[in-house]
């Protein structure tokens, strides 16, 4: 994994990147049905008899949304001001709480949080080894850290108008496989990890998903493991990191 020496104010960036541009966009064709399998995908991971959830880099509230329903407690954790706010205007209930913080200093103590989610979170942070160590200092002995990124992208880079540096595409800092995410946690309290690779690009740019669509989860992972076993070329993991009871 490439290392990155040049650091810059990502609070004020994360903080600003939602006033600029819309969370809440509603999602159509292609971009809609891949966000939908994904977040599937991590649905599957998170065990029905916990109670709390943090959702780390909250987006627009989808955790919240897709676990309120199932009684479950739902914090959504964002740099910004103006996601949380969103979310708790449109998901009022008892069991959900958004909070502005940031990542690296969660407001939380050890060990209290039962499953901690983090979508397209760790490409865009600078140094993801602290990230993987603070999320997983909150999670309760038997907990779970559940991370989703792309899987092996090729980070393009643009030349900034304003600064005349380089500038990569979708404030992407890291590039990640199995392997890499693997290794960014090794400490004692790790009791085992797994994950899942899927999403394929041919796929995607067949714009298959216009049938596909209405396929049961289990069965569109199947077309789809046999598409990579055609056309190896997956867009996701979900990352799984299980504590120590």
């Amino acid at each position: 994994m490439e290392k990155k020496t040049e650091q810059f104010d990502y609070l004020t960036h994360y903080a600003n990147d939602p006033e600029e541009f819309d969370y809440f966009e509603k999602r159509t064709g292609a971009t809609f049905d891949e966000e939908k399998r994904l977040r599937e995908v991590i649905g599957l991971q998170v065990p029905k008899n916990i109670k709390r959830i943090l959702d780390v880099g909250c987006g627009q509230g989808w955790v919240a949304k897709k676990f309120l329903p199932k009684d479950k407690q739902v914090i959504s954790l964002d740099v910004s001001k103006s996601n949380p706010s969103k979310i708790q205007e449109l998901y009022s209930n008892k069991n959900n709480l958004s909070i502005v913080g940031d990542s690296f200093h969660l407001p939380f103590i050890s060990g209290s949080i039962d499953c901690v989610i983090a979508s397209e979170v760790i490409e865009h942070v600078i140094n993801p080894e602290s990230f993987i160590e603070e999320l997983f200092r909150v999670i309760k002995k038997g907990g779970r850290l559940i991370l989703s990124t792309p899987y092996k992208e090729k980070i393009r880079y643009y030349l900034c108008i304003h600064c005349n540096k380089k500038t990569s595409a979708n404030a992407h800092l890291h590039s990640f496989d199995e392997d890499i995410l693997h290794g960014l946690y090794k400490k004692s309290d790790l009791d085992k990890f797994h994950y899942q690779i899927f999403g394929n690009k041919f796929l995607i740019y067949m714009r298959t998903h216009i049938v596909l669509k209405y396929l049961p989860l289990q069965v569109w992972l199947a077309v789809d493991w046999i598409a990579n076993k055609i056309y190896n070329k997956p867009l996701h993991i979900v990352f799984v990191y299980e504590k120590k009871d």
